[in-house]
């Protein structure tokens, strides 16, 4: 005689749930791990059909890297952009801050390009909305995965080594993957409410871009130095790259500031998320 599994019971009330935080939290990370299989599906499904119809397939991963690199050694050298002294030959750390840079924004992306492309499932399925977090984190990771793998070939050809510092490689990535991974999640509510979000996200990051240490080095002085060293952003391209480059790390406080406000901030955004989506998914099925 088979036996039938006992499926959970969860009671909807009109009672906030923060009334409640230790049980919301609880539920939280129950729903985070019941998804992690869904997510991958997700994901699994999101990456096949990215690269399906492709004749270039994972090489796209890097295309973007490559196009940008180029155009800013030919602006250098050209004398258009004057760019000051560098730790490491200016095509290596172009290309590796840009890589970087895509890795973070990719990350950024990804909450919010999930959300959207799974609005019609959102509307008819009761599933963990965790997800779908996970599943845009599984896709970064993979893109990441080709990105790093191929850079960490080419760049002992270029005459550059990681050395030790390559064992904080990953600590690297994971600290570009928590911070993009918590703005993202952040402006998920709003960009799902305005299309407005999704249009300028690309406006704002490509401002940011030249306020971080992705194509120009760490100013010393002026305005532009107080800028880039107020940049919560800096201190993660700044060490993910030395760690690829086997330079020495700089601002080591501020990168661990970054990090743990980044952890912060993921979590109230996650409890946020939590508690909008039952008003995006009404808003979704109207």
């Amino acid at each position: 005689m088979t036996t039938v599994p006992t499926l959970p019971t969860r009671t909807y009330t009109p009672e906030s749930p923060l009334a409640h935080p230790g049980k919301l939290w609880q539920e939280m990370v129950q729903d985070l791990w019941a998804g992690r299989e869904l997510a991958w599906r997700l994901a699994v499904r999101d990456i096949s059909a990215q690269y399906r119809q492709s004749v270039l397939g994972v090489l796209w991963a890097l295309i973007i890297p490559f196009s940008t690199t180029a155009v800013w050694l030919f602006l250098s050298a050209s004398k258009v952009v004057q760019v000051g002294a560098t730790p490491v030959p200016y095509p290596v750390f172009v290309f590796t801050g840009t890589l970087l840079w895509s890795i973070l924004i990719d990350a950024l992306n990804a909450p919010l390009q999930q959300v959207n492309a799974n609005k019609a499932l959102l509307a008819k399925i009761n599933f963990p909305r965790e997800a779908l977090i996970l599943s845009g984190v599984y896709q970064t990771l993979f893109n990441a995965a080709i990105k790093l793998g191929i850079l960490l070939l080419v760049l002992p050809f270029l005459g550059v080594h990681p050395g030790w510092g390559g064992l904080l490689i990953p600590l690297g990535l994971f600290s570009l993957v928590l911070t993009g991974t918590a703005v993202g999640l952040l402006l998920t509510p709003l960009g799902v409410l305005y299309g407005d979000i999704g249009r300028a996200i690309p406006l704002i990051t490509q401002f940011l871009m030249y306020l971080s240490p992705v194509v120009f080095p760490l100013a010393t002085s002026g305005w532009s130095a107080q800028l880039m060293r107020l940049n919560p952003l800096t201190p993660l391209i700044l060490n993910a790259r030395a760690w690829f480059t086997g330079q020495p790390p700089l601002l080591l406080a501020e990168w661990a500031l970054a990090v743990g406000s980044s952890a912060i901030l993921l979590l109230l955004v996650w409890m946020l998320y939590r508690l909008a989506m039952p008003i995006l998914i009404e808003r979704m099925s109207a």
